[in-house]
Order: structure tokens, then sequence, then C-alpha cells
């Protein structure tokens, strides 16, 4: 697997964050928002159109939809239910689940269950006149994985949206640092749903963000959908607003070419795709302190 070399990495970090947004050297669409209430408000309208749109041309509309970032749920919410905007025809393909260290099920109050949260906070509070049906919410479990490939498979998806991890990772294509077994670039783009070990950086910055460092706690394996999949549909939209997690994994997104290293590089591939952060994600401590030499 190729690497970024750290000399360009230390080129990238030391971009302030004010001239990110049309930045010379970009090779990915960029947005630049103030905070998480302006992010989440952006996510839910987005998604909202493209669903709008569908149904007043008697369409459906199918997307994949992440377990967060959680700012947007209760705009999307209250967008829908305000504009009376129908989610019956919406096809929802969740992009992916955490699993126990036998390949199962969390239990369902663990926090890292996703179906539990998504449960709770993207389908509980929409009217039930305007819900997606049952039958229409693809949950991605081992059981469930070659049924959502198909569905996926089956007709051209709409939107995907998503964020991204500490190495660049949509979905949980992390990137894959396997002693004995490295991929290249072109198998990572048409990697498919498969159940994996999480990287050991993913666990600790898990561990970090939830238990307090335990990361004992963290779930040790996932499964996901794969990029192919995930950069199938028309337009594809991934956001950020968790700071200091994201912040390197950002500038390699905006200005590496694409490198195994870091999967959401393969945006840059997508004919409509687009990275939003906001202003906190956008920051770089490198770019901050002037002063350090690290090379």
């Amino acid at each position: 697997m190729d690497h970024v070399r750290s000399a360009d990495l230390y080129r990238w970090c030391r971009i302030p964050a004010r001239e990110l947004p049309g930045h010379p050297h970009l090779r990915a669409k960029f947005r630049l928002v103030a905070d998480s209430a302006e992010m989440g408000r952006l996510m839910a309208e987005e998604l909202v159109a493209v669903i709008a749109a569908n149904n007043q041309q008697g369409l459906p509309a199918r997307a994949i939809i992440p377990c967060g970032p959680v700012c947007w749920y209760a705009p999307f919410t209250e967008l829908v239910n305000t504009r009376g905007v129908s989610l019956r025809q919406l096809s929802v393909f969740h992009m992916d689940e955490c699993l126990d260290w036998q390949g199962g099920p969390l239990p369902t109050r663990h926090p890292y269950n996703f179906r539990s949260f998504m449960e709770k906070h993207f389908y509980d509070g929409i009217r039930s006149e305007l819900q997606v049906p049952e039958a229409q919410r693809f949950w991605l479990l081992p059981s469930t994985a070659e049924t959502v490939r198909a569905a996926i498979a089956a007709t051209a998806v709409d939107i995907t949206i998503g964020g991204w991890g500490q190495d660049g990772h949509i979905a949980y294509n992390q990137a894959r640092r396997h002693p004995y077994n490295s991929i290249t670039l072109e198998e990572l783009s048409n990697s498919t749903i498969r159940i994996q070990e999480n990287n050991l950086d993913t666990i600790l910055a898990l561990s970090q963000r939830t238990f307090g460092g335990a990361y004992q706690f963290v779930p040790p394996m996932s499964i996901t959908l794969g990029i192919k999949e995930c950069l199938s549909a028309k337009k594809v939209r991934v956001y950020s607003d968790t700071g200091s997690w994201k912040q390197t994994a950002l500038r390699v997104a905006l200005f590496s070419e694409p490198v195994a290293e870091y999967p959401m590089t393969l945006l840059q591939r997508h004919p409509d795709a687009v990275i939003t952060a906001t202003e906190e994600t956008a920051r770089h401590p490198i770019s901050e302190h002037p002063d350090w030499e690290l090379l």
C-alpha cells in the first residue's frame, strides 16, 4: 500500500484553515461551515431536497445513510415533519454496523449499536404517515449482507451521506494495515460489503471519544458497505464536525492524490462528491505553530 510522504503531509497541514476554501491546489470540492448547527441544517436540507425532488416526479428515492454525525437528525426530522415530505418511497441503506469479537450484533443498548441509535434518532421522530416503511430500511449485518448487496446493485442510489474517520475511512472502509496482506488502490476502490477486524487506531480513537480511553469496550469488529457501494450514488456528500479526530484526514483528502492509506481520497474520482467540514475540523495545530520543527 502506498503511503503519504511526511514532507507532503507537513506542507498540507501548515495551510491555515481560512485558506482552504478555494485553495489553488485543492483536488476535491470543499465547503467550510461555521459549526455543527450550520452543518446539521445543510445535511438535512441536502437529503430532503433529493427526496422531495423525486417525490415531485413520482420516483422512488434511494439513500445510503450513516450513523453520525449526530447534528443533522433533529433538523432532518423538523424539515420532514413541517414540510410534510413523504418518506414512503424512500429506501434507506445503512452503511455499516459494529460487531462483537465473534462477528455478532452488539447488545441493543450498546452506544455503538448503530441500529438502535438510528431507530431512535433518525426514524422515531418522523410523523407516522410520512415514515419510511420497515421493508425499505436495509440494516447491514452478516445475515443481511447479500440482500443489501443485491438491493443496492438493483438500481441507482441517489445520494450517499457520510462522515469520515481518523484515517479517512468512509463507512468502515478503514485503511488496511494487515502486515501480510496489503491491497492496492484499485482493490480498495472495488471493495464491497465485508466483515472485518477494526484497526487498532480506530479502536483507540473511539475509546477516547466515547469511553474515556477504555478501549476494552470498543467493538473490535464491523461490517461495512464497500467503497464500490458508497461511491455508486449519483451524489456523495461527506461531513465532519468532530474536530481534531478528523483534521489530518481532511488535509490528505483535499490535497493528496488518491492513496489507499486514506480511503476518502477516492472521492476525487467521483463526478459529484463534496467534502464539508466545520471551522474546528478544518483547522490544524501544525498550521497554528509555525515555530514547530517536525522534519
